[in-house]
C-alpha cells in the first residue's frame, strides 16, 4: 500500500536523505564520485530545497510505503515554454524499483499538469542513465541533447518530452 503526499518544509530532510540514498547507486556507474558529491551538495542542500518549496519554485511529491518515504518527484510549470511542465526530479529507493512507483509519480505529475492545460511534460536525463529506457516506456521521446555546465562538471543530458492529454 502506498500514499502520495505533497512535501512541506518538514519533509526537507526526508527529500535530502532519499536523494543521498538514490544518487550513489544511480550515478556511480556513470559519474565520478566527486561530481556526485558536488551535485548532491548543490542541488539537495537544505536551503535550496526549502527555498524551492517555500517559493513554489518546485512542488515535491513524496510516495510512502506505510509511514516510510521511498520515492519523490519534483516538478513545476516550465517557464521557458508555455503550456509545458517540467519533471525536475524523480527518484525511487533502489530496493523499491520495479514496484511501479516511478510510473505512479509520473502519471500523477502528468495528470496535475494536464489539469492546468499543459500539453507536454519535459525532463532531463543523463544520456548514460539506465532510466532512459524507463522514460521511453512511459511515453517520453528524446527531443534534443543538452550539455549543461554545473560548477567544474558537465551534465550530458537528453531533453525528453511526453505529450499530455487533457
Amino acid at each position: 500500500m502506498h500514499t502520495i503526499t505533497s512535501a512541506t518544509i518538514t519533509d526537507v530532510s526526508t527529500i535530502r536523505q532519499l536523494a543521498e540514498d538514490t544518487w550513489w547507486p544511480t550515478y556511480s556507474p556513470i559519474l565520478e564520485k566527486e561530481q556526485i558529491r558536488f551535485m548532491l551538495d548543490l542541488i539537495y542542500n537544505e536551503d535550496t530545497i526549502k527555498k524551492q518549496i517555500e517559493e513554489g519554485e518546485q512542488i515535491f511529491l513524496l510516495l510512502k510505503e506505510g509511514d516510510k518515504a521511498v520515492a519523490f518527484a519534483g516538478y513545476s510549470p516550465y517557464v521557458a515554454e508555455p503550456a509545458a511542465y517540467k519533471l525536475h526530479k524523480l527518484y525511487c529507493l533502489p530496493e523499491t524499483q520495479g514496484k511501479g512507483y516511478g510510473r505512479i509519480l509520473i502519471n500523477t505529475v502528468s495528470r496535475i499538469a494536464a489539469g492546468t492545460g499543459a500539453t507536454k511534460l519535459l525532463l532531463n536525463v543523463n544520456r548514460h542513465n539506465t532510466a532512459l529506457s524507463f522514460y521511453q516506456k512511459m511515453g517520453f521521446d528524446i527531443a534534443r541533447e543538452e550539455d549543461i555546465a554545473i560548477g567544474p562538471y558537465w551534465m550530458n543530458d537528453y531533453i525528453m518530452q511526453k505529450p499530455l492529454i487533457p
